[in-house]
């Protein structure tokens, strides 16, 4: 374990005035995937267009970001304690006919880990100052969980100029379910906890989790090794970054208790497509934010296409095909 924590934190704290350079050099060695897969890379040098660059935050933070491919931008921004590592086949499959970008958020990946920012706004913030240090005028933005709520905090506070299309993927409305909630509100929202506090120390203190805490289903399908897309995503991204709980855990508290219905309703002016699936407790919300949003698109994967919180990474070929599809079209 202390290998790999030098190893993320040592690429953190790398200089930001450097060039992007390919991805086997920065990570120092190459990596070969469990499972073989036709059309997918066996090893990492296979994907000799991956790259990972960094940049320096107005408030000081290195982030890192992963990168490839050419034509228009499309930037990926991952849920809590996620990285880019995990969206190697996303990348690989999409940066045929875009240029791809992963932002790891700070305090996870490979970006540095800092007491300061621990809010939704900060993150949000950071991808604006993303946007300004890559020079992009108009991309196609792609929230997955909490990077979903990372995007909608961006609309929140700087409009959707710069955003030509959006896609948030099975991330609910507002985690906290307030007390006074009807049924059908809390499952238009998405509500899963009246506990906060204990959905943090859970995550991050390993404290006692049960279905009245939080919603378990998303746990339980992360240790479901059911794809060989998947099992390769999470084996290279355990191979090279290790997640500090204290770090990580400092965003969720702001994130569970967020509401962003008032900006679903009123905020999104540009296309959307909503990706959620049959073994997804958000379900519900994210039909009742299809319903909301004028025009957006809605795809439900069923439980044999992997419909289940991690269905990008589970079922990539589909899914990219799909976001394809979506990003094709015309407005």
């Amino acid at each position: 374990m202390l290998p790999r924590l030098i190893l993320s934190l040592s690429l953190a704290l790398t200089s930001t005035s450097a060039l992007a350079a390919p991805a086997l050099q920065v990570l120092g060695k190459d990596y070969t995937f469990p499972n073989r897969i036709e059309g997918l890379p066996q090893k990492l040098s296979d994907f000799p267009g991956l790259q990972i660059n960094r940049f320096t935050t107005s408030d000081g933070v290195e982030l890192a970001y992963w990168e490839a491919g050419q034509g228009e931008p499309l930037v990926f921004i991952p849920g809590w304690s996620a990285n880019g590592a995990e969206y190697f086949n996303v990348l690989y499959l999409l940066s045929k006919d875009y240029h791809v970008y992963v932002l790891d958020p700070r305090n996870q990946g490979l970006s540095q880990r800092v007491e300061h920012g621990g809010r939704i706004a900060r993150f949000a913030m950071d991808l604006k100052e993303f946007g300004d240090h890559l020079g992009l005028k108009k991309a196609d933005y792609a929230g997955w969980s909490m990077g979903a709520a990372v995007l909608w905090s961006y609309i929140d506070l700087f409009g959707t100029d710069d955003i030509g299309k959006a896609v948030f993927v099975d991330e609910p409305i507002s985690i906290y379910a307030h007390e006074d909630w009807s049924e059908q509100e809390r499952l238009d929202a998405g509500g899963t906890t009246t506990s906060p506090e204990r959905m943090v120390a859970g995550f991050t203190q390993g404290a006692p989790l049960n279905a009245l805490v939080t919603d378990l289903l998303p746990m339980q399908r992360s240790q479901a090794m059911d794809s060989p897309y998947y099992a390769n995503s999470e084996a290279f991204a355990n191979a090279f970054i290790e997640n500090d709980p204290q770090a990580v855990g400092r965003v969720l508290f702001d994130h569970i208790t967020n509401d962003w219905r008032d900006v679903i309703e009123h905020k999104i002016d540009v296309p959307v497509a909503i990706f959620t699936g049959e073994v997804s407790n958000n379900l519900p919300s994210q039909r009742w934010m299809q319903k909301t949003i004028p025009g957006s698109k809605l795809f439900v994967y069923s439980e044999a296409e992997q419909g289940d919180h991690f269905l990008m990474f589970k079922n990539p070929v589909k899914f990219t095909t799909d976001l394809r599809t979506f990003l094709s079209e015309a407005p």
